[in-house]
């Protein structure tokens, strides 16, 4: 009689801890500050001019760096939000 008195408890009276602790707040920070880096160092590489063309923009840190830095910050974000302490 007792076991069945355990099962049907409330789901949300067994659980009490919050879902996210503080750790994985500073996580979700840290992956948003990545993120806003990678963004930050897309930004820029056009010309004063419309006549002419800047090659600048075609930087190995637009190209590839910036883009890798934000999938980085994404992964750090499903990862703070999946991850359990």
């Amino acid at each position: 009689m007792k076991k069945e008195q355990k099962k049907t408890q409330d789901p949300a009276q067994e659980d009490t801890r919050m879902p996210l602790t503080r750790r994985n707040y500073i996580l979700l920070a840290v992956g948003f500050a990545v993120i806003l880096l990678g963004f930050v160092l897309m930004a820029g590489g056009g010309s004063d001019s419309p006549d002419e063309f800047n090659y600048a923009m075609f930087s190995w840190r637009r190209i590839t760096l910036a883009p890798i830095l934000v999938i980085g910050g994404f992964v750090i974000e499903i990862y703070a939000i999946m991850k359990r302490y």
